[in-house]
């Protein structure tokens, strides 16, 4: 119960991040938090972990948790090297991945599918994950999906706020019917092309995400 709890307050922090209630450097205080969300100090704790793991806060040895947020440049290049990452698996997916594993995206996207029809932002963004790790478990290299799992887990607040972005769900879910066609026909090079337009926030795309992370609702 309480690691759930920490999950919806780690969401609640990343929305008043990314709308301006905290800034870059503000200090988040464990007490007055415990006593806004109505909970013990225990899942507070858990949620600050999951900001800190994911780049969006710091602890800082006897002085707290603070707000850490990377700047545009920075936050490109995540975006720009998580793309190579996951294309790269692609392209030894279409060469190694299972019937089993192909039933199993198709699968995942008819659950994109009904996120879409209900509007439930979440439900894809959780579909859409396992998504992408199925991809990186195919690749056939251990290490490589395991580098992509902790950099998807770096950028995952910023991964799921384009998805508020009107009309993105419905553009991410054609992307994933092209990256599971080339997948399955084989197309190394294809399936890794896909995948990088999937994941990357170059040009118009980049600055969509910037405008959403300062007004995404709260």
């Amino acid at each position: 119960m309480d690691t759930r709890r920490a999950d919806l307050i780690a969401d609640e922090l990343e929305k008043m991040i990314f709308t301006g209630t905290f800034k870059d450097g503000d200090r988040l205080d464990e007490i007055r938090l415990a006593g806004q969300f109505g909970v013990s100090r225990t899942p507070i704790r858990e949620a600050f972990q999951r900001l800190v793991a994911s780049g969006l806060a710091e602890q800082l040895p006897r002085r707290g948790v603070f707000v850490s947020q990377p700047g545009p440049v920075e936050l490109m290049e995540m975006f720009e090297t998580m793309a190579e990452i996951e294309a790269a698996c692609a392209r030894l997916a279409a060469m190694r991945i299972s019937d089993a594993a192909l039933e199993e995206l198709d699968a995942i996207n008819q659950e994109c599918l009904q996120a879409i029809k209900t509007k439930d932002i979440d439900g894809y963004y959780q579909s859409n994950e396992r998504f992408h790790q199925t991809i990186y478990d195919q690749s056939g290299n251990s290490f490589l999906a395991k580098e992509a799992r902790r950099l998807q887990h770096r950028l995952k607040p910023y991964r799921r706020i384009q998805l508020h972005l009107r009309g993105r769900m419905a553009q991410s879910m054609a992307e994933h019917q092209a990256i599971v066609s080339a997948l399955r026909d084989g197309d190394h090079l294809g399936a890794a092309d896909a995948l990088r337009g999937h994941v990357a926030v170059q040009g118009e795309k980049f600055r969509h995400l910037m405008s959403s992370i300062e007004t995404s609702p709260k």
